[in-house]
């Protein structure tokens, strides 16, 4: 790190003063790797409906994406790539938390804008970096909501809270405990498994010997889905809560959505509704399925950063302070930021009813 730090800083004045003033506008995005398409389509619907409008005083938007795949640093190597090579004004990552924090050091040695679409770590903005945002609630957020709904409406008390071995999962379990706490509310029994399981009995026994009187799932889409499946076939019939981790990167299957009949979760917002009809037919013509959770907040995100590059300009240090003070409407919902980056405002929930997501819970 210290080795990138002085290149960086030797480099960031060569990047600024070289910049192609006739070209294309970049922006660059980052995904987890190769297979994670689902935020790259839903940017690219935003790159080309902006294109449409003539892009930036005539110059199109360039869309610079870039897989996070390989030995641990990758992402580090990517981002310098991305900001020193491509020349990218801003960047946009959709990846799990571990590999955001690489990502928001470099950005922010180099005084660009990152904007996270899926990673949920609230460490993420504890650093007050002025460079970074994200337009996903953060796990404080999503525990906030779930709180309310389970403990305070519901009075629901015995929970047990799932998660699996990966990093985002245990931090999304570990910010549901210590909200928890630190409203009065009796602490959660934890369970944890490994995500190569495909048989969760013996984590599904522990849970009927605790005797709890709700689940609550902090884990992966698939695995997530299977724990949910096999509580069904075993008539465990307690109230099941999840994060938007579970909503996964695809749109829900219609098995899916029978197996996650009357489950309450964090929601993407409107994509569901009628704000996101547009986005969901205009994504479905191109890419021939159904968008989920990572390309609305894909699409959401690229086009904060566009409006923001619309707003502000050329100007790095002008498109973080468009970003800090924007009012968006996007497909997830209203969008502004505090002062860390964090997206503003309540946190919805839906429920699967008749094979349907419903909005739950509006504020």
């Amino acid at each position: 790190m210290l080795a990138m730090q002085a290149f960086l800083i030797a480099n960031l004045q060569a990047s600024n003063d070289s910049q192609d003033q006739d070209g294309s506008v970049k922006i660059g995005l980052l995904i987890a790797d190769n297979k994670s398409i689902e935020a790259r389509h839903g940017a690219e619907i935003a790159i080309r409906e902006a294109n449409k409008k003539r892009g930036f005083n005539g110059r199109p938007f360039q869309l610079e994406v870039r897989s996070m795949e390989g030995p641990w640093g990758t992402g580090s190597k990517k981002t310098v790539n991305l900001i020193f090579k491509e020349e990218v004004w801003a960047i946009m990552g959709s990846h799990d938390g571990r590999n955001a924090h690489l990502v928001e050091q470099v950005s922010t040695k180099a005084q660009i804008v990152f904007l996270s679409t899926w990673a949920s770590d609230p460490t993420l903005s504890q650093a007050f970096v002025p460079w970074y945002f994200s337009c996903v609630p953060n796990d404080n957020q999503q525990a906030a909501a779930l709180i309310e709904e389970i403990y305070n409406k519901r009075n629901i008390n015995k929970i047990a809270a799932i998660a699996d071995d990966s990093y985002d999962s245990k931090l999304a379990l570990k910010s549901f405990v210590k909200k928890s706490i630190s409203a009065g509310k009796t602490d959660p029994l934890q369970f944890f498994y490994t995500n190569n399981n495909q048989d969760f009995n013996d984590l599904l026994d522990q849970i009927n010997k605790a005797d709890v009187s709700s689940v609550i799932l902090f884990g992966q889409h698939t695995s997530s889905i299977k724990i949910i499946q096999q509580m069904r076939q075993r008539m465990m019939n307690q109230p099941v809560f999840c994060s938007l981790s579970v909503l996964g990167e695809k749109d829900l299957s219609d098995q899916e959505l029978k197996n996650l009949e009357n489950v309450i979760m964090v929601t993407s917002g409107d994509i569901f509704r009628s704000n996101g009809r547009t986005f969901r037919e205009e994504y479905q013509r191109t890419y021939g399925y159904i968008p989920g959770a990572a390309s609305a907040f894909a699409y959401d995100g690229m086009n904060l950063i566009i409006e923001a590059i619309q707003d502000a300009g050329l100007d790095r240090d002008k498109i973080q302070k468009s970003l800090l003070k924007i009012h968006y409407v996007g497909v997830t919902g209203p969008i502004q930021f505090d002062e860390k980056g964090n997206r503003l405002g309540f946190v919805s929930l839906m429920e699967i009813k008749n094979g349907l997501p419903v909005a739950y819970k509006i504020e």
